[in-house]
């Protein structure tokens, strides 16, 4: 016999039938799909959209970076607001707004404007990935069900940030620039409309009030770090942004001691109590630290070392999706069958040893080795320990906190990568910078070139060919050089977090669902 609706605890949906919650996870993860999309075509798009909009350097940096920034800062409040408002609500909002924005983004007129516009898509952004994930934990009360959904979701998220550049890629060749934006538009429109129908609503029964003032410090606090790290990576240390990231920490101190005080806080510091939430939210930061790096600077070996077209390059990337997706859809299997902590541990030993073998690559290398070898096993390693923490972080907590702890992982990503671009980038630009001025090339061409390797791309074609092969030669090798080294200290990042997870994750098994 059915529970009567009236009978049913506020903020409780009674599970779904089993079509229906793979018809509503269909849909949730074409907002995942999306959302991995979004965050890899813009790189590609700048090009042309700098050539019409004719930004500053100023104002392109904000551009590629408000986005991220935003997104960052808003994740914890939006993932605890779902929590308040409703779950399904809140990502039907968002998803609407991201489709509405996507299009402003498209016909920008100005540098400014897309400025503003890429603001407010990471604002609606930050609604999307809480909300999904936090819908899976209720949507799927069956531990092992719940198991391959989180594995569906990690497979859609890691595919479409490999579908990204090949979809832009191939939009950016037959179309303008705006057309990268506009293919948000009718996934958007059908994440809503059948979501509409098929998502059932969930909530936290007793949510108290959403705390402004912690809304505030949050996202002061992670915007303002976020921000030191990217400027001091790219400009080294200043005062401006060192006083930012100062005011950043400062901000999450006093968010963390006002979460403490708290009745009904934006996120439950307790939490973090659980020795296996913990872990699995740092084992996803230091994965991202040490992955960020190889991530962006490998799209850029492939095309300006390799010779490799945007497209080709997109396409290039591929198997680290397929062992992302592969892994991910059968990270609970191997996670039940071994442990949680033998499965993520092997997982970044995986990664780990994969950036390792970058000690043998060159400029020169066959194809067949980079994709089997090193993006494969990179994928596939990746794509089963997110998955398995992300699993461990919905079993750790109460669904009614499912948003907000949802958000901590997505926040943690954010900050890795934030981190690993800032300190493993640095050593990238720091051996790519080092080359030696090729014999005939003008020092103060030379030392232009040393800005980037795209730069010196640039720079070789207006030098007589001589010496803008010597010249470009010259930095391709130095670039190499230095992806090597960054990949190395990637590689000793995840196989300390292989260490750490190990630690932590001991006697953690998936399916621990406590009710709180």
């Amino acid at each position: 016999m059915s529970t009567p609706r009236s009978a049913r605890p506020p903020g409780r949906v009674a599970a779904p039938g089993a079509r229906s919650r793979w018809l509503a996870l269909a849909v949730l993860v074409l907002a995942v799909l999306l959302v991995g999309v979004d965050a890899t075509v813009l790189g590609l798009a700048t090009p042309f959209l700098s050539e019409e909009l004719r930004p500053s350097s100023t104002e392109l940096l904000w551009i590629g970076d408000v986005y991220s920034f935003v997104l960052a800062g808003l994740l914890v409040s939006m993932g605890s607001l779902g929590d308040r408002v409703g779950r399904k609500k809140l990502l039907l909002c968002g998803a609407t707004a991201f489709g509405v924005v996507s299009a402003l983004t498209a016909y920008a007129h100005s540098a400014e404007a897309m400025v503003l516009w890429r603001a407010l898509l990471g604002a609606a952004g930050a609604t999307l990935m809480p909300s999904t994930l936090a819908l899976i934990r209720n949507i799927f009360p069956d531990p092992r069900e719940r198991s391959l959904a989180v594995g569906v979701w990690g497979a859609m998220t890691s595919a479409g940030a490999a579908v990204g550049p090949v979809v832009g890629g191939f939009l950016l060749e037959h179309f303008w620039w705006g057309s990268v934006f506009l293919i948000n538009l009718p996934v958007m429109a059908a994440l809503v409309l059948v979501g509409a129908r098929l998502v059932p609503e969930s909530r936290n029964p007793s949510p108290g009030p959403w705390d402004v003032p912690s809304v505030l410090l949050s996202m002061l606090g992670v915007i303002g770090v976020i921000y030191a790290v990217k400027e001091t990576a790219v400009h080294g240390p200043r005062w401006d942004a060192l006083l930012l990231g100062g005011a950043g920490l400062l901000a999450l101190a006093a968010f963390v001691r006002r979460q403490a005080r708290l009745s009904s806080p934006l996120l439950d510091i307790r939490l973090f109590r659980n020795r296996g939430f913990t872990g699995a939210v740092l084992a996803d930061l230091l994965t991202i630290l040490g992955l960020s790096a190889l991530i962006f600077f490998l799209s850029q070996f492939l095309q300006m070392v390799q010779g490799r077209a945007p497209f080709q390059a997109g396409v290039a990337e591929i198997p680290a999706a397929i062992g992302a997706v592969f892994a991910g859809l059968c990270a609970g299997y191997v996670a039940r069958r071994t442990s949680v902590r033998a499965a993520v541990s092997g997982g970044l030993g995986a990664v780990g040893l994969a950036l390792g073998t970058c000690y043998w690559l060159e400029g020169t290398t066959e194809y067949w080795l980079l994709g089997s070898v090193l993006l494969l096993l990179l994928g596939a390693g990746a794509g089963l320990a997110f998955t398995v923490t992300a699993d461990v972080i919905l079993s750790t907590v109460p669904k009614e906190q499912a948003g907000a702890a949802s958000a901590v992982s997505e926040t943690a990503y954010e900050l890795g990568s934030a981190l690993g671009i800032a300190l493993l980038g640095s050593v990238v630009t720091g051996f790519y910078r080092s080359f030696t001025t090729p014999p005939g090339v003008p020092a103060e061409v030379a030392e232009g070139a040393r800005a980037s390797l795209g730069e010196a791309v640039e720079t070789a074609r207006h030098l007589p060919p001589e010496q803008g092969e010597a010249l470009l030669g010259a930095a391709r090798e130095s670039f190499t050089a230095g992806l090597r080294a960054g990949a190395g200290a990637g590689s000793v990042v995840l196989l300390t977090a292989a260490v750490v997870a190990w630690r932590l994750l001991r006697g953690q098994r998936l399916g621990e669902v406590p009710e709180g």
